[in-house]
């Protein structure tokens, strides 16, 4: 598969990348303690007192497309062609938005420090994708060739707007409840920016040559002015680039504090991700303002063709220097009660209303959480609203103990199934528009191990003065439990 179909589209998908994952909330899993750092991840008297995930990823991953290009992007994935009959005629100025990201912790380590007080400390080390843009109808009309294009000159069709940025994220957090009703937590971040891109394009032009070369190709000059950033990335990207380095450093905080009301609610809020990354001096800032030939448009590599071409007309003459961006920060307000079913309160449903506020961009969000647990069960119906005016139904399972965890589902179900039928080459699904296409899931894993964290007087182990390995390597960083 051609490198701009994959950057626009397909591979975002699979990044394992800055999607927020509702269901996660008030479950007091390992996950939803790092992502919410005023919740806790223990339980005194039940739980054992370090918590780690095994390098086992635990991750959320995320993607939507809008628009009218929805058929002809599944066409092209999955049965290796467009079908561009749903776009909008050229110069009409057919939009699609897209935005694609996830959150993917391949280290989570914490441990119960302190019974005065609750306190949790831990590390953890995570990988981000943050993208979203605006793509033109004409542009993926252009991806399938010349042919749909009626006319031979057009103006302002591929004023498109692309964002991508991929970092680590090296964390300490840090979790106390001050009283029975207060508790607070905070995650301190060290960034390390993997890759940036950015294209914003004010101005565009588009002029077919029908007469064919020797060859029989086609050709256009395609014009465009705007802006384009570029990080620096030594050769082609791969694995290495995404072990943390100073190369393009950053930070970041998350702060959240919970509060328990007389009658039972939790109101809990979060500042997450309030950060920025400085890009190497080595990165480049080009205001371009030029045209280019495609050759071969009507043919097959008219893809790579028009990537190229487009690429050189973004690049060149760039200036080289550092420059700063933000992080995606969000803001979350949250409340949530528990209701016991029977009186040995094995069933409780636990309900959770939230809004979460994109802090520089325009995306808002409003979740309503439903979870009703049995034992060691958990099952979450999740429903999502934004102001794209997208509705999205959720599905998590959990399993969780005192001591382990696992859960997985995805918060675009009815979207997900119904791109996974499309990569079945189900027809009907490949030539669906809707609202969107996208798909979702997450999944995760932990285990607690080491001594039970018991209160003094419950207490079934007595201190001899012998320490174990943890108690010998982090005895002289944390306070030991009484």
């Amino acid at each position: 598969m051609n490198r701009i179909f994959v950057c626009l589209f397909f591979v975002l998908s699979f990044l394992s990348a800055s999607a927020q994952q509702f269901s996660q909330y008030n479950t007091g899993s390992l996950y939803d303690s790092f992502e919410n750092p005023s919740q806790r991840a223990f339980i005194p008297d039940s739980s054992r007192a370090v918590a780690f995930n095994f390098l086992i990823p635990n991750f959320d991953a995320n993607f939507y497309v809008t628009g009218r290009a929805q058929s002809a992007l599944k066409n092209r994935a999955f049965l290796g062609n467009y079908d561009v009959s749903a776009l909008t005629p050229p110069g009409k100025g057919g939009l699609n938005h897209f935005n694609a990201g996830g959150n993917n912790y391949w280290v989570m380590l914490k441990f119960y420090t302190n019974l005065s007080g609750d306190v949790e400390m831990g590390f953890s080390a995570q990988t981000k994708v943050e993208s979203k843009g605006l793509i033109t109808d004409e542009t993926i009309r252009l991806l399938s060739g010349s042919s749909t294009f009626p006319d031979d000159h057009y103006e302002n069709i591929f004023n498109n707007h692309y964002q991508l940025q991929i970092y680590d994220q090296l964390s300490y957090t840090y979790r106390k409840r001050f009283s029975k009703e207060i508790a607070f937590g905070f995650k301190l971040s060290y960034l390390s920016g993997v890759k940036y891109d950015k294209i914003d394009v004010e101005n565009s032009a588009i002029q077919f040559n029908r007469i064919p070369d020797i060859n029989g190709n086609e050709s256009a000059v395609i014009s465009m002015q705007g802006r384009y950033y570029h990080s620096y990335v030594p050769g082609r990207l791969d694995g290495r680039d995404f072990l943390p380095n100073f190369r393009n450093p950053g930070a970041s905080i998350t702060i959240g504090a919970s509060y328990l009301t007389e009658d039972g609610i939790t109101i809990q809020g979060n500042i997450k991700d309030l950060g920025f990354i400085h890009w190497s001096k080595r990165s480049f800032i080009n205001d371009f303002n030029n045209s280019a030939n495609i050759n071969g448009i009507n043919s097959p590599n008219r893809e790579d063709n028009i990537y190229n071409a487009s690429y050189k007309l973004f690049s060149g003459n760039a200036a080289v220097t550092g420059f700063n961006t933000k992080t995606n920060a969000k803001a979350d307000f949250s409340v949530t009660k528990n209701y016991w079913f029977d009186d040995e309160k094995t069933i409780r449903y636990f309900p959770t209303l939230i809004a979460q506020k994109e802090l520089f961009y325009p995306g808002f969000t409003g979740a309503w959480v439903n979870s009703v647990q049995k034992n060691n069960l958990i099952g979450t119906l999740t429903a999502t609203y934004d102001d794209y005016k997208l509705f999205n139904l959720g599905l998590q399972v959990m399993v969780k103990s005192p001591n382990a965890e696992f859960f997985i589902g995805t918060e675009r179900l009815i979207n997900t199934g119904r791109l996974t039928f499309a990569a079945l080459k189900n027809k009907t699904q490949i030539n669906h528009v809707g609202s969107y296409t996208g798909a979702n899931i997450f999944m995760g894993f932990s285990l607690k191990f080491g001594r039970v964290i018991e209160h003094p007087m419950n207490s079934s182990y007595i201190a001899m003065g012998e320490k174990g390995f943890f108690g010998r390597l982090f005895g002289r960083i944390f306070k030991t439990y009484n």
